[in-house]
């Protein structure tokens, strides 16, 4: 069984109120009174596509020629604001763009769900963040074989400082059951993906009290997973297509999760160009709904 963790230097650094101390400009941290928002958790769906993003390569179905943005689906990511605390979860290839087009400027730490390509590729972008937290590693949570895959893609990142300005660093950290944070907890479990496990993540921020649950890439939701997600405001789940597959969930099975879970809202991810979003969309349940890229979630 993995650990609960309390992550001190993270408490440290963003308390939930009052000021910081000296050092902070030698950190490189944003000061406290740019950097907390108390007002609602945030989501922002980066991305929302397969691993072969849609429009496919060389496809011009309905789908991948269709003029609605919500049909254009990079790969999928999200970031999460808990108490002022800046998450990002997994690191597309589109993902320096998809900063750019979010406006997200900051990331405290960096969380990798799996080490397939379409969810650490984008890491070496990174390296800016690196920069904005003076010049100090970011920290990155997996599970063992996300870590593995950092080290063999990315060795020249793995130390506390980056060799010189504007390279990445990454500090890697087993990510436990429970990561105690002064803004809240990120919980985590296992979830089956083929040949591989992925981290589903369910984050409770502290002021509110609000739950959020992100379960991309997973062939179904074990018990334990349906568990954690009870009382969660807002459910992510992977729905890849209509047609069963062997290690992601069909929308049918998708479905049958979401109902169990019992969710008020539910909104499905890692989508194909199989998949059209006014069309099928308006077939979901009340409560169940497709993301987009660039959707934001206000969960108060």
């Amino acid at each position: 069984m993995r650990p609960s963790y309390v992550a001190p230097f993270l408490c440290e650094r963003f308390p939930l109120c009052g000021e910081r101390s000296t050092g902070f400009a030698q950190e490189g941290l944003r000061p406290l009174s740019l950097h907390l928002s108390l007002e609602s958790m945030e989501v922002i769906f980066f991305g929302t596509g397969t691993s072969q993003g849609v429009p496919l390569i060389a496809c011009d179905c309905a789908v991948c020629t269709s003029t609605d943005p919500r049909n254009k689906r990079t790969r999928a990511s999200v970031h999460v604001v808990m108490d002022g605390l800046h998450i990002q979860v997994d690191a597309a290839p589109e993902f320096r763009l998809q900063c750019i087009q979010n406006k997200v400027t900051w990331i405290d730490l960096f969380i990798l769900t799996h080490g397939h390509a379409d969810h650490v590729a984008g890491m070496d972008d990174l390296r800016r963040f690196c920069d904005l937290l003076g010049g100090n590693a970011l920290t990155v949570y997996s599970t063992d074989e996300g870590i593995g895959r950092v080290l063999a893609m990315y060795p020249y990142a793995i130390m506390e400082r980056p060799v010189v300005k504007g390279y990445p660093a990454f500090k890697l950290q087993a990510m436990p059951t429970k990561l105690e944070l002064t803004q809240g907890t990120i919980e985590s479990t296992l979830l089956p993906h083929g040949g591989v496990n992925t981290l589903g993540l369910a984050f409770t921020e502290r002021s509110s009290g609000k739950k959020f649950v992100y379960y991309t890439d997973c062939k179904r939701v074990p018990r334990e997973a349906v568990a954690l997600a009870k009382s969660a405001a807002v459910v992510v789940l992977d729905g890849l297509r209509p047609e069963e597959h062997s290690s992601h969930m069909s929308i049918d099975e998708a479905v049958a999760a979401a109902a169990e879970i019992g969710a008020p809202q539910t909104y499905f991810t890692h989508m194909t160009h199989l998949l059209e979003h006014e069309k099928d969309g308006a077939k979901l349940p009340a409560s169940v709904a497709f993301a987009h890229d660039g959707l934001r979630l206000n969960i108060n």
